[in-house]
């Protein structure tokens, strides 16, 4: 196995990725709290964090089975869970499903090793490892925000809000409309917000319902798309530190915000500076990675039949709703979650089909648009909010001709279904000459 260079390119994928976790593990250990590794380890006996999304990942995995397997292994999920059911009720512990979907998981990575050769061992391995991802995905999530609540003492949500007057202060709007609403469009869009990855896996269940009987995984697929996305966020967060409306203008912030202005006052134009924040606020705004992951999932579900469109839109709509109307995000976190998306699945797809100049471009197009919106908001923010009418549609054209050009791109990547041919007339036979 290890003489073909595709295992060659997992193994090293795959001790990288451990390298990674384990960086992690420490660096949150350093603060005293438990890392990615040890709180995934707990979740085999302990009460998850999410259920539905180990569930969710073991659905994943389960695209390498047949239906006789499936079955089989979903209700060895129940049952497990059950038994942890009963067992949490009796001591009265924390209630929560999920510890069967993880059994599951591993039991199938150790029949994987123990009972599958070739091929199939491969096949298999990359099931468990998608699902593994996912869950270690958010896992990893969770540490990343702890480390930069730590390491960034002060936040740029001054120059950020400042910018954001450009764009007419859309968290503060949509705040007002979300409140209007009542309950049931907060919990609604509460319910969306949460459960982003369980969306995620529905519209990947859909793209891989063939590899079970191909015995392949398609070249890209939606959960490469949120690992990146997931893998790179994080990073921008570092050099970027936002904490969102709610906490620098809010009730939530404390005694750190500026005062207490979300949603009802849109905040004053004042000079922007640097502000101290606390240690416990994660500074994951810039860019919205919420934005991020819900516009992955409107792309790749335009592909399927029209209730995945629908739900791909409803989504993404939705996400937008409960980013800005909850006071996570800003506006120019919005358009900046957008742009970045779009340049990193443009890279993954030129990486799949191969790169040429039409990727080349693309991506480049979208890597310096994202670079300027950032170079702006740090910036610019005062001629940004001094001058609406003309940043304004900068920003927002800034943003469509990513989409523009994106959507270009792509169209003419997608194969073309070959005309039908029509048949040869047939000539009628000739009688010999003699």
């Amino acid at each position: 196995m290890w003489r073909h260079p595709q295992a060659m390119l997992y193994a090293t994928v795959g001790v990288v990725a451990l390298g990674f976790l384990i960086t992690l593990e420490f660096a949150a250990r350093q603060y005293g709290l438990p890392g990615p590794i040890t709180n995934q380890v707990r979740e085999v006996i302990f009460a998850p964090k999410s259920g539905p999304l180990l569930y969710a990942s073991m659905a994943l995995m389960m695209v390498v089975l047949t239906w006789r397997q499936r079955f089989i292994a979903a209700g060895a999920a129940i049952g497990i869970d059950v038994a942890f059911f009963l067992v949490r009720w009796a001591v009265d512990a924390k209630m929560m499903f999920g510890n069967g979907a993880l059994w599951v998981i591993l039991a199938y990575a150790v029949i994987a090793v123990t009972r599958r050769t070739g091929r199939e061992r491969i096949l298999l391995l990359k099931g468990v490892g998608l699902a593994l991802l996912l869950v270690t995905g958010r896992k990893t999530g969770d540490a990343w925000l702890l480390i930069t609540s730590k390491t960034r003492p002060a936040v740029l949500d001054q120059y950020v809000a400042t910018a954001d007057h450009a764009l007419g202060n859309p968290s503060w709007l949509v705040g007002r409309i979300v409140r209007a609403t009542g309950p049931i469009g907060a919990h609604v869009l509460d319910y969306v917000y949460i459960q982003l990855a369980v969306a995620a896996v529905i519209v990947t269940l859909y793209q891989l319902r063939n590899v079970a009987a191909e015995r392949r995984f398609p070249r890209h697929h939606l959960v490469r798309t949120f690992l990146v996305i997931g893998l790179l966020g994080p990073g921008i967060y570092m050099i970027f530190p936002v904490v969102g409306p709610i906490f620098a203008y809010g009730a939530d912030g404390g005694h750190f915000a500026v005062a207490d202005l979300w949603p009802n006052t849109p905040p004053p134009i004042t000079t922007p500076q640097h502000m101290p924040f606390d240690e416990i606020t994660p500074r994951n705004c810039m860019p919205s990675l919420h934005t991020a992951w819900a516009t992955a999932i409107f792309l790749h579900s335009r592909k399927g039949p029209r209730a995945l469109q629908f739900a791909g839109a409803f989504w993404l709509i939705a996400t937008l709703g409960a980013t800005l109307g909850f006071g996570y995000h800003y506006g120019a976190d919005i358009v900046a979650g957008v742009v970045f998306t779009l340049t990193i699945e443009a890279g993954l797809r030129s990486l799949a089909r191969g790169w040429d100049r039409s990727g080349i471009q693309l991506v480049a197009h979208g890597a310096t648009v994202f670079a300027a919106l950032l170079v702006s908001y740090r910036y610019l923010p005062m001629k940004m909010a001094e001058h609406p009418w003309v940043f304004g549609p900068l920003v927002i054209l800034a943003m469509a001709s990513v989409i523009h050009r994106y959507m270009q791109t792509t169209k003419l990547w997608d194969p073309k279904a070959a005309p039908a041919q029509a048949p040869e007339p047939q000539l009628e036979p000739q009688p010999e000459l003699v």
